[in-house]
């Protein structure tokens, strides 16, 4: 196979002769069912298997399911505190408007409203990476 191929967007299937000879070599035994999904899905990107093999297990972006599921978890947290939140608030303002003066317990729902922010965004941010 060559280097280079005019036909492929990214070049060869393979990956590129290594200057130093490759060592390490892993077995990985599949059932039929789990063969055919790593065929489908390394033709779709046009790779061989092992190469799709290697780059899923090499990328640094990988997350496991578990890191997904802890994620999703965080995100459910915090909206079921962002709604315990957004009801104190609103009770303030049901306030304000039949007695016609601004609580002052207001600003304390507001710094939760500013702590809970950065929480909501890292646990986005983790599944967003995902």
């Amino acid at each position: 196979m060559s280097d280079t191929n005019e036909g492929r967007l990214f070049g060869r299937k393979r990956r590129k002769n290594a200057d130093t000879p490759r060592k390490k070599h892993y077995s990985v035994y599949v059932s039929d069912a789990e063969d055919i999904q790593l065929q489908t899905r390394a033709a779709l990107r046009d790779v061989t298997v092992p190469r799709l093999l290697f780059e899923s297990a090499m990328d640094s972006q990988v997350q496991t399911s578990t890191d997904r599921k802890l994620a999703i978890v965080e995100l459910f947290a915090v909206r079921k505190l962002l709604a315990s939140v957004a009801n104190n608030a609103n009770q303030l303002a049901k306030f304000a408007n039949t007695e016609s003066q601004f609580p002052i317990e207001a600003e304390s729902i507001i710094a939760e409203y500013r702590a809970i922010v950065p929480r909501l965004s890292a646990a986005i941010d983790t599944l967003a990476d995902s």
